[in-house]
């Protein structure tokens, strides 16, 4: 029985999942794993990840004290659960995994650097090496100078949502550690502006994208990888063999995983070195008057930055629906306790309590608890409200 493509692949280019699906990654076997706000949203949504949300959950409550909000519970939370599903993901890969900035801070510098020290100190905390996290930043001049800032500490990043050459030649001029161009998003932006249904393999614009700043890093020595990401079929990992990495979903995988027909190199340093290639060098003038320029780089970006932002709203949201089940569930045990005859209120005699804290709870001062009094006096008690 002959090779597989996805086997011929790894020979010329390292193979990384796109996915926060633990189980698709033990199945496919990696050397790394990315993951985003979107596929850390689809996981912690999924019933067998449940402990891991409850262990990000638990974990902040931990950090904050009782006395902390909802809100602030959230908030770390947030953080915790990107690094929980990071260590789990890293007893599978041998290599690296990516763990995400809050896309929110993508034109905040300071925040950006403050956040990525934050995770790096919790995978450190958790007896992870930082040589295995790359923190991930969108594209942005803001991301790319925090990018430069960590790096010079020792803190690797993988710069996301990039579209022009213009933010490669800048986040490789800041000495990131790895940039993720996104070869299917580019395409379906021809697609949508042209009119142009198909795009042959060799002539995807995403594809001729990554090529050129695969070529333009190999000719003039610069050591940040490109790792292609966002494919929307095979034939553009085909195109693309030969990249130091591809990031790639599960499905595709396992379309390459299914294949036997030959597959050959495509991108190769010793050949890019041979090229004429000028060096143009870009500070953050040059940036932006490119960025206003590239419409498809520019849409691209905000595109990007703002469905990862909704992604993490809709993640804060199901975490504090986890908040507030967990402290539901509180009320409903401390009131069983009390409301010896199950009528569904406590009264002065029932409650064991001082008296004091009994008309705290009784809100509308009837001489009785309801389940909703009790609701509402514990969240104010505990500042959960």
């Amino acid at each position: 029985m002959g090779r597989t493509q996805l086997e011929a692949l790894k020979d010329y280019t390292v193979v990384v999942a796109d996915t926060g699906d633990i189980n698709s990654i033990q199945q496919f076997k990696p050397r790394d794993a990315t993951t985003n706000p979107s596929l850390i949203t689809a996981a912690a949504q999924m019933p067998e990840y449940d402990d891991v949300v409850k262990g990000a959950i638990s974990w902040a409550k931990g950090q904050l004290g009782g006395a902390a909000s909802r809100e602030a519970v959230v908030k770390m939370a947030l953080d915790r659960l990107a690094v929980e599903f990071g260590l789990r993901i890293l007893k599978i890969v041998p290599g690296r995994v990516s763990t995400e900035v809050d896309a929110r801070l993508s034109f905040d510098t300071k925040g950006s650097v403050e956040k990525g020290r934050f995770l790096i100190k919790q995978y450190e905390a958790a007896g992870m090496s930082r040589e295995r996290v790359l923190i991930k930043l969108a594209s942005t001049w803001e991301g790319i100078k925090a990018a430069e800032i960590l790096e010079k500490e020792g803190i690797h990043c993988n710069l996301t949502l990039l579209f022009g050459h213009h933010q490669a030649v800048a986040c490789a001029e800041a000495g990131v550690r790895l940039i993720s161009p996104f070869v299917g998003r580019i395409l379906d932006y021809y697609v949508k502006t042209t009119g142009k249904k198909e795009f042959a393999p060799t002539e995807d614009p995403g594809v001729v994208s990554v090529t050129k700043i695969y070529n333009y890093y190999r000719k003039h020595g610069y050591k940040t990888e490109v790792m292609g990401a966002s494919f929307r079929n095979t034939s553009e990992i085909i195109e693309l063999a030969g990249c130091d990495l591809l990031t790639i979903a599960p499905k595709l995988l396992t379309e390459l995983g299914s294949r036997q027909e030959p597959l050959v190199r495509k991108l190769d340093p010793a050949a890019a070195a041979k090229l004429d290639i000028p060096k143009t060098p870009v500070d953050e003038a040059t940036f932006r008057r490119m960025h206003e320029a590239d419409p498809m780089a520019k849409d691209k970006l905000a595109e990007g930055i703002d469905g990862f932002t909704k992604a993490i709203v809709a993640l804060e949201k199901l975490l504090m629906e986890k908040v507030q089940g967990e402290a539901a569930g509180v009320t409903k045990s401390l009131f069983t306790v009390f409301d010896l005859d199950g009528d569904g209120f406590i009264t002065r005699e029932e409650w064991a309590g001082k008296s004091n804290v009994f008309e705290a709870l009784d809100a509308d001062g009837d001489g009785k608890i309801t389940p909703e009094e009790m609701g509402a006096g514990l969240g104010a008690a505990f500042r959960l409200k």
